[in-house]
């Protein structure tokens, strides 16, 4: 069973590998496309996300004021502003609108390759 594996796997791996080698020189349009695919500066910014096991919604922004919810890991919300090490946000499940410590939350970012 093992060796049928393997063989298989090795057999995949040639057909993935002989287009790769017999492709032509790449043309004016290719080079067009590709130059189009790696440009994302004019993308939307991608959303927050919580990266610890939970983050408290404050109702202002200090860790001593009243809870009004809580976002758990990998949760995503919108961000309308940001006021020191804190943003003010609506989660996108319940509607609640509050303050969370910019410390247990980052943004998603993309990398643009040139």
């Amino acid at each position: 069973m093992r060796s049928t594996r393997i063989a298989i796997s090795a057999a995949m791996l040639g057909a993935l590998a002989l287009p790769w080698l017999s492709a032509p020189t790449a043309s004016a349009a290719t080079v067009s496309i590709v130059a189009t695919a790696s440009s994302c500066y004019n993308l939307p910014p991608l959303p927050y996300t919580v990266h610890t096991k939970a983050v408290t919604i404050r109702s202002k922004a200090s860790a001593k004021s009243t809870s009004l919810g809580i976002l758990y890991r990998g949760h995503k919300f919108t961000v309308h502003k940001t006021s020191g090490n804190w943003h003010y946000i609506t989660d996108k499940t319940t509607g609640v609108k509050g303050w969370v410590s910019g410390t247990y939350v980052y943004r998603d970012v993309r990398m643009c390759l040139d």
